[in-house]
């Protein structure tokens, strides 16, 4: 990120991390406690070696990086983690070719180390340990919901069943209650999800099986948009490369670690910070050993939901949805 990034995000940090000098040492300032923080997680090295780039000892790295990782889940969380303006999302989407839509769901399995406890419930189906991460990203690929440490053993819906995010979708208490007729069919605001969630009235996901040319226009709509959840878990591991080598962390710590790069994510994204292609190079390189685990669950849908998705999928194909 840039200088003024840098020292705009000390100074939202400052009450948390402002330390006295003590008669026996001087004090990290919090800058350097955040240079130290934010390079241990953007680089894959050890804390030795980042150790040694800042003139500190190994353990100091590790408190840094706990502590920087504390203060933002405490004080920053709540502020850049946000649904923000719905309308903006909903026309952002729209502009995408999908209608009344106000996010993009996915999960991704972050790499761990053995836990001491419980280790089987974190093998994921390609066999390595993971804690998933589940978001929910608005049409410029921030964050506005996130759910982290559940292990890797769990299934995505399973995860959003649980999550505060499918209680909220269900008493329709995240979105305004704003509505289109499509067709003949009242349709709320949606989210966007892939064939392991659900088929909800308020979450579209596409056809599977043998398709039409209407299901495929579809398909394609819904899948155009819903890519920009899979690219913000890309820029997110890219820019944040700790997240791709296996967390060499407590289990209890790993979430804080997790959020907090989802955290900088979001301002890196809002404050317009450049993106180098070489970072995604570099994260494929990284990532080749984790491949993503592929979990297939097929639902029988109500009817009433069934009924949104044909309203939509036909409306495609006559260009018609109206507010």
């Amino acid at each position: 990120m840039r200088k003024g990034t840098f020292m705009e995000l000390c100074d939202l940090l400052s009450p948390a991390l402002k330390r006295m000098n003590t008669k026996m040492r001087a004090a990290l300032t919090v800058e350097k406690q955040v240079a130290i923080a934010l390079w241990k997680l953007a680089m894959p090295d050890s804390y030795r070696s980042v150790g040694n780039q800042f003139g500190v000892g190994k353990s100091t790295v590790g408190a840094a990086v706990m502590q920087v990782a504390h203060a933002i889940k405490d004080l920053l969380i709540s502020r850049v983690v946000t649904l923000g303006n719905v309308q903006v999302i909903v026309d952002g989407f729209a502009a995408m070719e999908f209608p009344n839509c106000g996010g993009a769901i996915d999960g991704t399995h972050i790499p761990i180390l053995a836990p001491e406890h419980q280790a089987g419930e974190y093998i994921n189906r390609k066999g390595y340990f993971s804690i998933v991460l589940q978001a929910l990203v608005d049409h410029k690929g921030r964050f506005t919901n996130i759910n982290v440490g559940w292990p890797g053993k769990v299934h995505d819906a399973r995860i959003f069943r649980n999550s505060g995010l499918f209680q909220k979708l269900q008493e329709g208490t995240l979105f305004p209650d704003q509505k289109i007729t499509v067709g003949d069919v009242e349709m709320p605001i949606c989210i966007l999800g892939d064939p392991d969630y659900p088929l909800m009235p308020w979450l579209m996901k596409p056809y599977t099986g043998s398709l039409d040319s209407s299901q495929e226009l579809f398909n394609y709509r819904l899948s155009k948009c819903r890519m920009v959840v899979e690219c913000a878990f890309g820029c997110l591991k890219a820019r944040w490369r700790s997240l791709l080598t296996h967390l060499d962390l407590s289990e209890t710590n790993i979430p804080t670690v997790i959020t907090t790069c989802c955290v900088l994510h979001n301002i890196c994204e809002s404050k317009g910070e450049t993106f180098m292609a070489g970072w995604e190079v570099e994260a494929n390189r990284l990532a080749a050993g984790y491949a993503q685990p592929n979990t297939r669950a097929v639902r029988r849908a109500q009817e009433g939901t069934v009924r949104i998705r044909e309203a939509l999928k036909t409306s495609f194909m006559t260009c018609q949805a109206t507010v």
